[in-house]
């Protein structure tokens, strides 16, 4: 190809580029030789932070341990989905347990000290809530709310039920449990309303994953099981939100959280439902995908309404699922979000979650024989408490003892949902690190029996022979 310069002109450009990079090094080392002779301040005299150079190694380390707590949760969700059928997220959540202090730790302390130093936790506790949130948002957005309106009265009773049993087990359990793993710094009114709570959450995502897994989610009974679930999150994080308000105030203050709640969320299905109902509309209305600016006004309000519950007293997850909830949740617009939103929530925050619960997980902690003798206990409490509730509950309104006690096992299934309450409970201080540990031990052995136990339930014909006792309750509501 021909030069578009003539020879002289080349010459020229070499020359001038030459002086222009050759005065550039000289001005430099002139500035660099005056600047040598200057005094800086001591760093204390500034309360300078740490050096660029430690920045940037902790930065290293938080993106390595990114990379191989996601690597490690795909692999370990992967194996319990094909080899022992059960719901991937199992899988994730031991993934994270393995990762931290309790195996990892114990097997090769360099290692565990190396990905996941202790001065990564605080950056790693970020990373994690605010995928909390993002994933309480998607929870709401799926709540599709034609299951809570087509709710019969019994799928009501039965959801209720499946609260009520293990929340007052819970309570009366905290008798026992308060006077030694727990301090006087917490309540007991505190300790036995949360420990009541986290007996009885249900994790909605997980039982719909094991229902859509076994294409079951429109039968009678999956419906059922899905609405009882639907009814149960929202008691059950109503109830949490109370709790926390309570916790994290004075006696005095905590019925000014309680209004200043019930004042948010009647101002946010009153004023804001309205309006952003006529924005979606309008939205929905232009063909093509989601813009930008509109994926930016849902991320700006998403964020707003958890800045409000958190300033509230309620804590921000509170206020991300209730604009979730709000949201319309069919049509083009919450399509696109879940679809935007969904995978990098999934597949990068939620196992930075479970690898953040895992640090917090010492099973070191459960080492005398009485504290897996009370491990146990909770165990056996919470399964009685939330199997036992909604087995009885539904067959006193007219199911079969086999439906009753399949519906009875999925509403036993805790998972994530669990780990998000326990994970605040720990918070606020409302839990000991102890008591942490037993509680997700009793979520991990709960939500694990789901599978095996329907399956000894309903044998080979599963959901498809369920009894039409429920009327109406499948009546064109899928998940």
């Amino acid at each position: 190809m021909p030069s578009l310069l003539p020879s002289t002109g080349r010459l020229r450009t070499v020359v001038g580029y030459g002086l222009m990079l050759g005065s550039a090094l000289l001005i430099y080392l002139w500035i660099r030789a005056k600047g040598e002779g200057l005094v800086a301040p001591a760093p204390d005299e500034l309360g300078a932070a740490p050096s660029p150079a430690s920045h940037s190694s902790l930065l290293a380390h938080v993106l390595l341990a990114l990379a191989v707590i996601t690597l490690m949760a795909r692999l370990v969700g992967g194996l319990f989905s094909r080899y022992l059928r059960q719901p991937p997220v199992i899988g994730e959540i031991l993934a994270g347990i393995v990762l931290g202090p309790s195996v990892l730790g114990l097997i090769w302390p360099a290692a565990q000290n190396f990905l996941l130093p202790s001065e990564s936790a605080s950056y790693l506790g970020v990373i994690s809530r605010v995928g909390v949130v993002l994933f309480m948002f998607l929870v709401g957005l799926e709540l599709n709310p034609r299951i809570l309106r087509g709710s019969t009265h019994a799928t009501v009773a039965i959801s209720h039920a499946s609260i009520v049993f293990p929340f007052l087990l819970g309570a009366g359990l905290a008798l026992g449990l308060y006077p030694v793993y727990s301090s006087s710094a917490v309540s007991f009114t505190v300790f036995s309303l949360f420990l009541g709570v986290s007996l009885s959450v249900t994790a909605f995502p997980v039982l719909a994953r094991i229902l859509t897994d076994r294409h079951v989610q429109g039968t009678k009974l999956g419906v059922t099981a899905l609405a009882c679930a639907a009814i149960d999150d929202v008691t059950a994080w109503t109830l949490l939100a109370l709790v926390a308000g309570v916790a994290s105030s004075q006696v005095s203050s905590a019925a000014w959280t309680v209004a200043l709640t019930a004042s948010y969320i009647a101002a946010m299905f009153v004023v804001v439902k309205p309006l952003v109902a006529r924005w979606v509309a309008r939205e929905q209305a232009a063909r093509g995908p989601l813009s930008h600016t509109a994926l930016a006004i849902v991320f700006a309000g998403l964020l707003l309404s958890a800045v409000a519950t958190e300033a509230i007293g309620i804590h921000a997850l509170f206020g991300a699922f209730l604009l979730g909830a709000i949201l319309p949740h069919e049509g083009r617009l919450p399509e696109q979000i879940r679809s935007r939103l969904e995978d990098v929530v999934v597949v990068l925050f939620l196992p930075s979650f479970f690898a953040f619960t895992g640090m917090r997980t010492q099973i070191g902690l459960v080492g005398e024989l009485r504290d897996w003798l009370v491990c146990g206990l909770i165990i056996l409490v919470a399964t009685l408490g939330k199997f036992g509730g909604s087995t009885l509950a539904a067959r006193l309104v007219g199911l079969s003892w086999r439906q009753s006690s399949a519906l009875g096992i999925l509403m036993n299934t805790r998972g994530l949902m669990e780990l998000i309450v326990l994970n605040l409970g720990l918070d606020m201080g409302v839990i000991s690190p102890t008591l942490f540990t037993m509680l997700v031990l009793m979520a991990i052995v709960t939500t694990f029996a789901t599978t095996p136990i329907l399956d000894l339930i309903l044998g080979k014909r599963g959901f498809e022979d369920a009894p039409e006792v429920l009327e109406g309750a499948a009546r064109g509501r899928t998940t």
